[in-house]
Formats: C-alpha cells, sequence, structure tokens
C-alpha cells in the first residue's frame, strides 16, 4: 500500500477505511470548487422564490375576475421560474438541468409580459411594479449565469472522463 494510508493502518495491519474516507470528505467539502451547493442557498433559486411569493401576495388581493383573468396564469408562470429551477437541480445530467434553466427564462420573458398587463389595468401599484421589473431584470442575468455554470461543468466533467479519471 502507498504511504498515503500509513497514518490510517491499524496495529494489525489492515487499513481503517471509515476513517481514510472521513478524511478524504472532509479534505473535498474544503474544497471551493468540489463544495456542493444546497437548492436553497443558489442566489436565482432565492430571487425567483421571492418573486412568485411577492406576486402571489399581490394577486391575492385582487376581486375575482382580475384573478380569474390575469391573475392565475401571472401566478403561475412566476412559480414555475423557482419550480423549473428546483427541477433542473434535481435531474442528473447536466443537459436536463440547463434545458429546465431555459424553461424558467422563458417563463421570465412571460412574467414581464403579465407584469406589463397588470400596470396597464392598474392591478399593481407604482411600488409592487418597480420591484417585480427590478427583479425581472436581474433574474435573466443570473439565470444566463447558472446556465453558463453548468455547461462549464459538463464540460470538465466531460474531460475528465475522457482522460481516464473514471
Amino acid at each position: 500500500m502507498s504511504d498515503e494510508y500509513e497514518k490510517y493502518r491499524k496495529d494489525n495491519g489492515e487499513i481503517d477505511w471509515g476513517e481514510w474516507a472521513m478524511d478524504k470528505h472532509q479534505k473535498e467539502m474544503e474544497e471551493p470548487e468540489k463544495r456542493i451547493v444546497e437548492l436553497e442557498d443558489l442566489r436565482v433559486f432565492k430571487l425567483a422564490d421571492e418573486l412568485s411569493d411577492y406576486v402571489w401576495d399581490i394577486v391575492s388581493r385582487w376581486d375575482y375576475f382580475a384573478k380569474k383573468t390575469v391573475g392565475n396564469q401571472y401566478v403561475r408562470l412566476t412559480d414555475s421560474v423557482a419550480a423549473n429551477i428546483a427541477e433542473g437541480y434535481g435531474r442528473y445530467f447536466f443537459g436536463e438541468y440547463v434545458v429546465f434553466l431555459y424553461y424558467s427564462r422563458g417563463s421570465l420573458k412571460e412574467a414581464e409580459f403579465w407584469t406589463e398587463k397588470a400596470r396597464k389595468r392598474s392591478l399593481v401599484t407604482g411600488e409592487q411594479y418597480a420591484y417585480i421589473k427590478e427583479r425581472l431584470e436581474i433574474l435573466p442575468k443570473e439565470l444566463n449565469a447558472m446556465i453558463r455554470n453548468v455547461k462549464s461543468q459538463d464540460k470538465n466533467w466531460a474531460k475528465k472522463k475522457a482522460g481516464g479519471y473514471w
């Protein structure tokens, strides 16, 4: 056995694989590029989730006709931004993750449309409109950055696999 295992060797000569695995895991967690980021810690997910809750709070106060015509779709599509990020995050393959991020981006474009409709029909206040518009300007940039990040991870994984690491 190599020197890597010497500090894990017991008195009887066997390797304490549990201790070795714990140390290896600890080293991997200390390396920033190997850390796994939880879904709830992703800035893009947080922003999308906050936006959908904000829109829900607004729409829930509308009258029946406004809720039925504009509100229903407005809430569903803002919910789908965060939901698609979450679903993509849970997928095994990078390509699937990117597809769901694209779906989120499409829902953001639709959110812009319905935000304008809500403004034109006086369903949102100027303050609410400004808040939503600000998020709708930030979120596409965050999503595009996430898409680039996921695509680069896919390429790095493919290089490692081709290089014999797997």
